[in-house]
């Protein structure tokens, strides 16, 4: 039954989570999905036996999502492109049909981005670098000002490296995996600015390890730092992806491509939001508990960072991966507790679970790593994921990521203003 209580609903009608669930033809875990995006705001039921809904918002939201549907654009009003590269389920996602966790678990991040984009594996390799291509986008990046952060210069790097790259324009499979194969160790290298020595030397999770940590790279830390690069290298269409895919589909070339999906990384919803768990941990470290600080964060209005995925009903499988490296690791374990304690006191307002943000904040709090360190790793990892989309664009249709507008605005003609 519902709830009447007092509400901006109509009658001030309050649905309980099952009830929103049916109305919305979703899962009740996806009720929950709704919240932490945004679209849906909750109450807690008197005696903490769950949450409820106001029913003219969901109610609005049922109808956006079925006018959307009806506009032939999918489920939720997302796009629907075909790719042979990721698939993800209920709690799991595959890379080319394969475990993605087990894959990362196994094989290195190049290993992995090669599987990713050929479909083959290439045991041992490493991606090295040009000495002129690591110079011309490290002088670049050291242009900026100083307060520029580390993914100011990887987009600054890629566009100097393509402009050190007259063939850039040849958009075959061999000519922009030889691309690829360059461009990710270049902007690992342009992170470190040109006066202090960088060695273009070792596994590339190795070379990270020294752009991002004041303490001396220790196997199990770079072994963290390889499987989330590896865990991270593509997630199906997420918005910086889809840029990346409207750019190959232009024809743009590979750097312009990544450089489309660096200038949408930065949101705070997307490769961003690893820094602001950063954060939310170190002020449960520094205070010694959650509860203070969860309630701040929601006073002000603002959704709690690292709790809930749109895509999973339960823990984010790469978090999972992540969270049972790090309880290897002794001087990990006070971000995991605060982490934990996170996650339990957020479910007394939202049952929420870990997302991989959550998971590379503990990572970086617990290694000497600032809070820009998870949105930089992302960056580094999804390059990978970008070129094997930019390669699938590239042998479609030009400009098919071409949608309508539906027009909304004043009936024309209109008069000229004056």
């Amino acid at each position: 039954m519902r709830d009447q209580e007092p509400g901006p609903g109509p009658a001030g009608q309050r649905l309980t989570t099952q009830e929103a669930a049916e109305l919305l033809g979703v899962k009740p875990e996806t009720v929950y999905a709704y919240v932490s995006r945004g679209h849906l705001s909750s109450r807690r039921m008197p005696g903490g036996r769950g949450s409820t809904f106001d029913a003219k918002e969901v109610e609005t939201l049922a109808r956006r999502n079925k006018r959307e549907s009806a506009g032939g654009s999918g489920s939720g009003g997302e796009l629907s492109v075909r790719t042979r590269l990721t698939f993800i389920d209920t709690d799991r996602y595959y890379f080319r049909g394969v475990d993605a966790t087990e894959l990362a678990a196994r094989h290195s991040y190049e290993e992995v981005a090669e599987w990713l984009w050929t479909g083959r594996l290439r045991r041992g390799v490493t991606f090295t670098a040009p000495e002129a291509s690591v110079a011309a986008a490290r002088g670049a990046a050291d242009a900026l000002p100083e307060h520029a952060g580390p993914t100011d210069r990887l987009r600054v790097a890629a566009i100097a490296a393509a402009a050190t790259d007259p063939l850039r324009f040849d958009l075959s499979e061999e000519a922009v995996l030889g691309t690829a194969r360059i461009l990710i160790p270049t902007l690992v290298g342009a992170l470190t600015p040109a006066r202090y020595t960088y060695r273009d030397e070792g596994s590339l999770a190795h070379r990270l390890w020294g752009q991002l940590s004041g303490r001396p790279a220790d196997e199990a830390g770079v072994q963290v730092l390889d499987t989330a690069l590896a865990l991270l290298v593509d997630h199906d269409l997420a918005a910086s992806t889809l840029a990346v895919r409207v750019a190959a589909s232009a024809r743009a070339h590979a750097y312009a491509a990544v450089s489309a999906g660096l200038g949408v990384i930065e949101g705070p919803l997307h490769g961003a939001a690893s820094g602001l768990a950063h954060k939310l941990i170190m002020e449960v470290l520094d205070r010694g508990d959650a509860g203070p600080v969860i309630a701040e964060e929601l006073r002000a209005g603002r959704r709690i960072p690292g709790l809930g995925h749109r895509l999973y009903a339960g823990e984010d499988p790469r978090a999972r991966a992540l969270f049972e490296l790090l309880e290897e690791i002794p001087h990990s374990a006070p971000a995991l507790a605060a982490a934990r304690d996170i996650v339990a006191t957020a479910a007394r307002h939202t049952p929420l679970h870990a997302n991989v943000d959550l998971a590379l904040a503990v990572f970086t709090a617990s290694s000497a790593m600032p809070a820009t360190a998870g949105e930089t790793i992302f960056a580094v990892a999804r390059t990978a994921g970008w070129i094997a989309h930019a390669l699938e664009e590239y042998g479609e249709r030009p400009l098919r990521m071409r949608p309508s507008g539906h027009y909304t605005g004043p009936k024309p003609p209109q008069p000229l203003p004056e």
